[in-house]
């Protein structure tokens, strides 16, 4: 194919690219007009915190119990607490080392008015996350989801980065987020700054 008859080509590819974005960014779907909250991360940072003044409207999150798959679990259960949503899969290797410090911030701060709550993602079938806490003696409650659909509303939100945290402030308004793995030491300090706001 000559040069300029591909350059004729370009113009026509770039108009139907766009096309299609734009039929993704509009329309009626929970997607783009459900989200109650609008991700970005500034210069690329994995460390991104919100002042009181910047937090969002509240999100709820929710699925199905990992052990149980006829109970639903969300975070509207635990109204008035800080909560913090971990990420996770059992076939994730930092999530191996992660998910024990999560169990500690849990038990250092659940009577401090703070809970931790798991979001188990591309694990498709439930026995191997269900032996991944079991084995780890995790004992905080985790939501099954193997295609992240609970995370849609979060609009923007890096669904694939896995380990990642979300911690919502007490009126569940995303205060912080963490796209990293992560030690105790990294989020106890604030989720005890805001279990005391």
């Amino acid at each position: 194919m000559s040069t300029a008859r591909k350059w004729r080509r370009a113009p026509a590819a770039l108009l139907c690219a766009v096309a299609v974005l734009a039929g993704c960014s509009s329309g009626d779907d929970a997607v783009s007009q459900g989200s109650n909250f609008s991700f970005v991360s500034p210069g690329g940072k994995t460390d991104i915190f919100y002042a009181e003044a910047e937090r969002q409207s509240p999100i709820e999150l929710s699925g199905d119990d990992l052990f149980d798959e006829n109970k639903r679990i969300s975070t509207a259960d635990f109204s008035g607490k800080v909560v913090v949503v971990n990420i996770w899969g059992q076939w994730c290797g930092p999530c191996r080392v992660e998910a024990p410090e999560m169990q500690k911030v849990y038990e250092r701060t659940r009577d401090k008015g703070v809970q931790v709550l798991g979001i188990d993602v591309r694990d498709y079938d439930r026995k191997p996350p269900q032996d991944f806490m079991r084995d780890r003696g995790l004992t905080y409650p985790s939501i099954y989801d193997p295609p992240g659909r609970s995370l849609l509303q979060l609009k923007g939100y890096p669904r694939s980065v896995v380990p990642s945290t979300i911690i919502l402030d007490k009126q569940h308004r995303v205060a912080a987020i963490f796209l990293r793995d992560l030690l105790a030491s990294d989020i106890q300090p604030v989720v005890e700054r805001l279990a005391a706001e």
